[in-house]
């Protein structure tokens, strides 16, 4: 008997990357004039804080810049090249801006270890209200993503960062307060190594995911062990081999598997109800799924598990 190969591709449920583009727009504009007030006030007021954060800021508008590049281009459709579209670079965007997050606060620390050593007097009012200033825009423009923040990673990214930068601007203003009152000027450098730490913990599980989901890594919000005990216990199933999950993009995950059904295939509305299944519960987007005999003719040679 003459082994066949059944290949079924189900698509179900269409799926776009939502469009914050709005919420870009606003967010750079916000950052960009926030950035150029603390940039100088800063300077002028010989806060080493205020200049961090407006560094980090900076650094906060080219994430903002290449997530919204990132966001467009994954919405764009399958060319001839690029078979999947360009969905990939929603990923590579939330490793950049991850590895960026990181660069730049290893020089706010370097700076701040200058100035411990060595503490300068500080224009304690200026840094409170450039700071406060600097609170309440970040806060607005994490509240800008904050819908998306669970759902896309690239999206987390920018609320990830608008978030830390209104808790940093606090710190900010609670050393300009410290100063003020107390005329502890070693409080700016402090509090500028405080925000240091605190951007490290927030970016270490965002580049962490960041990195996995590049390397194909099975995303954190489907358990392979679920979704491959679903298909072993399907109707007609004796067998499922050559499985594999990974993320397409931040918000779409593509699975791939071998169905080893004896009686044949089963028809295109079970295969169906299998894609939807796959969407409702495990968040499986694009499934691709194989039906093989098994009837030992011509055995599958990517059946073992080692063998990709």
């Amino acid at each position: 008997m003459t082994h066949t190969h059944h290949h079924d591709h189900e698509h179900t449920h269409g799926h776009k990357p939502a469009n914050f583009g709005r919420a870009f727009a606003v967010g750079i504009l916000l950052n960009i004039g926030f950035v150029a007030v603390e940039g100088i006030y800063g300077f002028l007021a010989h806060s080493v804080a205020l200049l961090a954060d407006a560094t980090h800021n900076l650094s906060d508008v080219l994430s903002l810049l290449l997530a919204w590049g990132a966001s467009v281009l994954s919405r764009r459709p399958p060319s001839q090249d690029f078979t999947y579209g360009l969905r990939s670079s929603s990923i590579l965007a939330a490793l950049i801006n991850a590895v960026l997050l990181l660069v730049v606060t290893g020089g706010i620390a370097w700076e701040t270890m200058q100035r411990l050593m060595s503490p300068l007097p500080v224009a304690a009012e200026t840094v409170i209200w450039i700071a406060a200033l600097g609170v309440l825009i970040n806060t607005a423009t994490a509240l800008l993503f904050m819908s998306g923040r669970k759902t896309d990673l690239n999206i987390r990214g920018a609320f990830l960062h608008m978030a830390t930068d209104a808790a940093v601007s606090l710190g900010v203003v609670l050393a300009g307060v410290g100063i003020l009152v107390g005329g502890w000027f070693w409080l700016d450098p402090a509090i500028s190594l405080l925000i240091v730490i605190v951007i490290l913990v927030s970016t270490w599980g965002f580049l962490w995911e960041s990195i996995k989901l590049a390397l194909h890594a099975v995303p954190e919000s489907v358990n392979p062990l679920l979704v491959r005990n679903y298909l072993a216990g399907l109707p007609g199933v004796t067998e499922i081999h050559d499985f594999h999950i990974w993320g397409m993009s931040t918000t779409e995950t593509a699975m791939t598997v071998h169905l080893v059904m004896p009686n044949g295939h089963p028809g295109d509305v079970f295969m169906a109800k299998i894609a939807e299944e796959l969407h409702d519960r495990f968040h499986i987007q694009h499934a691709t799924m194989q039906v093989e005999l098994g009837d030992g003719g011509q055995p599958c040679v990517l059946a073992p598990d080692h063998i990709v």
